[in-house]
């Protein structure tokens, strides 16, 4: 077996997870999803599906019925992109990896602004390719800890040896977004220097920043820029367990990235598709719903933790988490294991998503019962105290 393979570390929200699965005390705010189940119309369009017997292979870039509503529901976001662009994936973790292996390969640079989710910058290693990190940085002081980018420091790690930008914004863990200075600035450095940007905006609606959606890179690039957008049904239309997502592509390469899906995973089963495109249909009434109830949670679960003695945390303004540490306490798995064996509290240590995150821990606070928060934060607190 590949070194590269055998090396990987394994997922250390899964460690903690398993330390903790099975035990009915638990409350779990460990995993990236809602508690909420799928809308019943999204979850009826894939059983009927079913029962006209729609079990067969469909095209590898997707049932051109919903690459088109992809196409319709972005490009209402965001300006005209034509179907052309939009290939339609096994996931949004599959289109990363699918992106990935479209440009990059075993000795190849790469760039990951960072703390992330670790598929981000594990997907490219495993291709042989070189990660560099670019941390974000929290702020201290009054904001909370608020996380910043230098940019200055980006573009002096992004060079004309640097194949692709990874950013993920908003970002998993810290609800970081950029903003629209910065992508301006991001873009017009990696046309200088013909760097890929891979952009994962897959937690783009779930946004508080008084608009539909946070800042897109999509708003301001042109149709051949080298430019890579990843979407997801999973956030926004709570279908985790469903496995759909999509690539926005420049013009022209939408035929290479259909030869890497037939060697990949062939094509996304066509009843989860028809429950995408049933998705896409309820998004203007249900989704600002639903990013209502969000922020709902997100402020009492950030008002809560500011409330702690010791606890940093800053309010995101965009995701599903809240990230936060406790002074004093330095060792992130140990701390959540801590927190799940004694008090029956379920978190991420922030260590999962690189060295950058040690001493946080990441707090899902989708919750379909804000009181679960409320329970949360009591256990929280009586662990502090100890």
């Amino acid at each position: 077996m590949r070194d590269a393979i055998l090396t990987l570390p394994g997922s250390k929200i899964r460690e903690v997870a398993n330390a903790g699965l099975g035990r009915s005390d638990v409350l779990a705010f460990w995993f990236g999803e809602s508690d909420e189940v799928t809308p019943e119309p999204v979850r009826q369009a894939a059983a009927d599906s079913l029962m006209r017997g729609e079990t067969f292979y469909s095209h590898n870039l997707g049932l051109p019925e919903l690459r088109q509503d992809i196409a319709a529901y972005v490009s209402q976001q965001h300006g005209e992109v034509d179907i052309d662009r939009i290939a339609v994936t096994s996931s949004g973790v599959t289109a990363l990896m699918l992106a990935t292996q479209l440009l990059a390969g075993a000795g190849d640079e790469v760039v990951a602004v960072v703390p992330v989710w670790p598929n981000l910058t594990a997907q490219p290693a495993i291709l042989g390719a070189r990660v560099t990190r670019v941390p974000l940085r929290p702020s201290g002081g009054s904001d909370g800890g608020v996380w910043r980018l230098d940019l200055d420091e980006l573009r002096a790690a992004v060079t004309e040896r640097t194949r692709v930008l990874l950013v993920n914004a908003p970002n998993n863990p810290t609800g970081w977004t950029l903003t629209r200075a910065e992508q301006q600035a991001l873009l017009e450095h990696c046309r200088r220097t013909g760097t890929w940007i891979v952009a994962d905006e897959v937690y783009e609606r779930i946004y508080f920043g008084g608009a539909a959606c946070a800042p897109s890179m999509l708003d301001i690039a042109a149709a051949d820029d080298r430019l890579i957008v990843i979407g997801s049904f999973s956030k926004s239309f709570l279908m985790t367990g469903w496995r759909l997502g999509w690539l926005v592509l420049p013009r022209g390469h939408l035929e290479a990235a259909g030869k890497l899906l037939e060697f990949n995973s062939s094509c996304a089963p066509v009843f989860v598709q028809r429950g995408g495109q049933a998705a896409l249909a309820l998004a203007q009434d249900f989704v600002p719903g639903l990013v209502a109830r969000l922020q709902a949670c997100r402020d009492r679960l950030v008002t809560g933790l500011q409330r702690l003695p010791g606890v940093t945390v800053a309010s995101p303004p965009g995701g599903m988490y809240a990230f936060f540490r406790v002074e004093g306490e330095d060792d992130s798995l140990a701390l959540a294991k801590r927190l799940v064996a004694e008090h029956g509290l379920g978190l991420a240590p922030g260590v999962a998503f690189g060295p950058e995150g040690e001493g946080w821990l990441r707090w899902c606070f989708a919750s379909r019962d804000p009181a679960r928060l409320d329970l949360g934060l009591a256990r929280l607190a009586a662990a502090i105290r100890l």
